[in-house]
């Protein structure tokens, strides 16, 4: 159980984006939080791989591979 405090400007916003969509307030707390963890943890695992990319640990995959690869190609 999480339980916020929010600034009323943005408490407004969200009340109003709830009442117009039909859905809860919650919903919408839930799936921003979602994607911003999405966002974050994409963040850390490509820093992660930056890291050992420079320290030697890892070697990069060229871009041209990578397209081949998922049938990006042209």
């Amino acid at each position: 159980m999480l339980a916020i405090r929010l600034p009323e400007k943005i408490e407004k916003r969200l009340d109003r984006l709830a009442k117009r969509t039909g859905r809860t307030k919650t919903y919408y707390a839930r799936e921003a939080i979602l994607q911003y963890l999405d966002d974050l943890e994409d963040v850390y695992y490509a820093e992660k791989a930056l890291a050992e990319i420079r320290s030697g640990r890892r070697k990069p995959i060229p871009l041209d591979k990578v397209m081949r690869q998922y049938g990006l190609g042209g």
